[in-house]
């Protein structure tokens, strides 16, 4: 038993590349599986109340805090024509639905299947990759903004063949809501998503590993003014007309990303890397909506006048199993810019109607987690975060807004 222990811990890194949100626990038929986990941590920020991507923002007089940052709690079955999944999450906030959908098959044509209900986007690689099996802490800043979290209401059909001769390929099509989480769609438009992703496990002797994909997203987002902005070079154009109430902005996505492994007697190395870009509708920044938000993805109508931004953001992730040990070394760099049209020392310009919503920011994240066992890991990791100087008050020098975490995860 040890032993079997052991090679699952050295595999952890790749065994890790097939753990989608959008499955049950295993696709072998069974009756009703309870499966979870748990991740406790501590946080200490660089300054007080500062606006954070690193699990949530810090309270206005607080830079320490104790925390539950996902407690899910998975319900699943599978039979000879379908799957259910149900999934919570529980924490020191309430409890929220997280996954609620029926996946349908037949077993003469199991390349197929058919999904229903609330699940992750299926776009790219890490917005389904479990967030109870990777080893950052959390997703790089331009997921956060332009999918939080990650769900939403639709239906998706999937190829996943059977067949060994094309075992390499996945593809997903989706017709969501666009409105992710939000229990009311705010419009009639429905936005499509869609994935294709290649996989080769046995190269090189079976010590390399290859992955990669490409994804887009074609939606829209509804305007409720008179009057939207267009991003041009240095800043926004007005555009005015009564006709521009019920106007859908354009709300368009591309991606590609890769995932690599190699095997060696000195460990396990990955790396991972993504990047998306294009046009996201966004607000301004105001006083009932921060900077970090003014690009987010909006969950109800937005009440102000529509930004279109293009946008482009990235992250490399770089781990290495140490050895035979149960130590894994992290490295990350990720770069989020809300508005490639603009540059930082522009943003805050008279006339150009630039706010805190189109600035660029930075994060290397290096740290360390250790499999205590084939249920505990503790991860210990900090977040420095960088942004540029700009004519805006509050940003005219590097915010402090560093974050250090230790996490202790257990999974069931």
């Amino acid at each position: 038993m040890r032993r079997i222990l052991f090679c699952l811990l050295l595999s952890y890194p790749f065994i890790t590349l097939a753990q989608s949100n959008n499955a049950p626990s295993s696709k072998d038929p069974h009756d009703i599986t309870i499966t979870g986990y748990l991740q406790t941590q501590y946080q200490r920020a660089q300054s007080e109340g500062i606006l954070s991507y690193s699990g949530g923002d810090f309270s206005e007089n607080s830079k320490d805090r104790f925390m539950i940052r996902r407690g899910r709690l998975k319900i699943d079955r599978v039979d000879k024509y379908s799957n259910i999944v149900f999934q919570l999450d529980a924490t020191q906030n309430g409890v929220a639905l997280m996954d609620a959908f029926i996946q349908l098959h037949h077993p003469d044509a199991k390349d197929f299947q058919f999904t229903g209900g609330l699940f992750n986007r299926p776009f790219g690689y890490s917005i389904v990759y479990s967030s109870g099996y990777r080893d950052f802490p959390e997703r790089a800043r331009v997921f956060q903004t332009i999918m939080p979290r990650e769900r939403d209401l639709g239906a998706m059909v999937s190829f996943d063949p059977q067949n060994k001769a094309l075992s390499f390929l996945t593809a997903d099509l989706a017709i969501i809501n666009g409105s992710g989480y939000s229990s009311r769609d705010y419009d009639s438009k429905k936005d499509i998503v869609g994935n294709l992703g290649f996989k080769f496990d046995s190269l090189a002797n079976k010590k390399l590993h290859i992955g990669f994909g490409g994804s887009f997203y074609k939606g829209s987002v509804r305007n409720d003014t008179e009057s939207y902005y267009t991003n041009t070079a240095g800043g926004f154009v007005q555009n005015t007309s009564p006709n521009f109430v019920g106007y859908n902005a354009k709300r368009d996505y591309f991606g590609g990303n890769l995932q690599l492994q190699y095997d060696s007697n000195l460990g396990s190395t990955s790396f991972k890397a993504e990047y998306v870009g294009g046009t996201q509708p966004g607000v301004a920044k105001s006083d009932k909506i921060p900077g970090t938000l003014a690009s987010q993805s909006f969950s109800t109508q937005p009440a102000t006048d529509l930004y279109l931004r293009e946008f482009s953001g990235y992250y490399l992730w770089l781990s290495h199993q140490i050895a035979k040990s149960r130590f894994t070394a992290l490295l990350a760099y990720d770069s989020y810019d809300p508005n490639t049209n603009v540059k930082e020392r522009e943003i805050g310009a008279p006339a150009s109607n630039t706010t805190a919503g189109d600035i660029k920011f930075n994060t290397l994240g290096y740290g360390m987690t250790c499999q205590i066992n084939g249920r505990i890991k503790l991860t210990v990791y900090n977040e420095h975060v960088v942004n540029d100087r700009t004519q805006l008050v509050d940003y005219s020098d590097d915010l402090k807004d560093d974050v250090f975490t230790m996490r202790l995860q257990y999974r069931w």
